[in-house]
């Protein structure tokens, strides 16, 4: 055995290993007959990395020429990587873990490794396949989910949409054991029927398991809900509801600017020049922006965009509340009524 270090890769470079096999195959496996070494060749493998280093194994694999029956063959290396993959075993479940359990990317995985990404992205998604997906158990424990559309195929052809089913149950009342959520599953197609043929296709336990199932406010999941689990509770998640009040404010902006202009806004019109200043949260506004909120606010016409900004999730803090009382409370506390008084900040908590 030997070794030396090579300055490529990251930046801990790539330790290459030279090993020679510990039982090579010299005998003939049909006649018995202890055969010579015709040639023999390295082959190299990815190994796991040691520490920022990446590790390369060449291991000899010699030819063998039977001279009685004329056969030929090489030394099995199968126990160093099987199917004929360039990952050893150990480096296979190593990219494996640190995609699934680190959330890594399979580029950063092949970055450490030392290897191309065909490679790394060939043997991830094989392992997880065949011992995570096919795993029986790994749906157990399951009681919160989230469901959302996600664009896997940027091509002509095929449907660009998958539908991404995720356990949210490590984060389940805002609370943290460890665990970050996991995905469970991509189903083609985004459609309710997508959603509501992969509950249906696991098993009643699963099902009668779940109580709470985050989504946005796409009806198809909505129905897939009510007909496979309807005694869960449907919520609708942080995101979406602030770009959903979002897209409301937008849209009540534009209306007046069509009433007062009758044409698109401009970046002469104070109420485009504050298009993306109203969609800030109060907390992260300057006293310029303010100020220009100030005049915005200060105009009759806008009344009605002054109530719809004052309605807005205050700094989204109660989308964050640990407990559903707690948002309640500070959601109470944070929508100012028709008749509050001028100021254009909305009220703290």
């Amino acid at each position: 055995m030997a070794q030396r270090h090579l300055p490529e890769g990251g930046r801990g470079g790539v330790w290459e290993v030279r090993y020679e096999p510990v039982e090579p195959a010299r005998v003939c496996r049909d006649c018995g007959v202890p055969a010579p070494v015709r040639s023999s060749r390295w082959r190299r493998f990815v190994h796991v990395p040691l520490g920022k280093a990446g590790v390369r194994l060449l291991v000899r694999c010699r030819r063998y020429e039977c001279r009685g029956c004329g056969g030929a063959w090489e030394d099995d290396l199968s126990r160093v990587a099987a199917d004929g993959r360039r990952l050893t075993e150990r480096a296979a479940w190593w990219a494996v873990a640190s995609v699934v359990l680190d959330a890594m990317s399979v580029r950063s995985v092949a970055a450490t490794l030392g290897c191309l990404w065909d490679c790394a992205n060939d043997v991830v998604p094989a392992k997880g396949m065949k011992h995570l997906a096919g795993d029986e158990h790994r749906l157990d424990g399951v009681t919160h989910l989230g469901v959302d559309e996600h664009v896997w195929r940027h091509t002509s052809r095929g449907s660009r949409y998958v539908t991404v089913v995720v356990d949210l149950t490590p984060r389940r009342d805002g609370r943290r054991d460890g665990r970050p959520a996991r995905l469970l599953d991509v189903v083609e197609g985004r459609s309710g029927a997508a959603f509501a043929g992969w509950l249906a296709s696991r098993s009643e336990e699963f099902r009668r398991n779940v109580r709470v199932v985050a989504m946005d406010a796409f009806a198809g999941y909505k129905h897939a809900v009510r007909k496979a689990v309807p005694h869960a509770r449907e919520v609708l998640d942080p995101f979406h509801v602030v770009r959903l009040a979002g897209d409301k404010l937008t849209q009540c902006r534009q209306r007046l600017q069509q009433e007062a202009t009758g044409r698109r806004g401009t970046k002469q019109d104070p109420l485009y020049r504050a298009r993306r200043i109203l969609l800030k949260t109060n907390a992260t506004l300057t006293d310029r922006q303010r100020s220009l909120l100030d005049r915005l606010f200060g105009n009759e016409d806008n009344e009605q965009l002054k109530v719809v900004w004052g309605l807005l999730p205050e700094d989204h803090r109660l989308l964050r509340r640990a407990r559903p009382a707690q948002g309640a409370q500070h959601d109470t506390r944070a929508r100012p009524t028709a008749s509050t008084p001028d100021p254009p900040t909305r009220p703290a908590s």
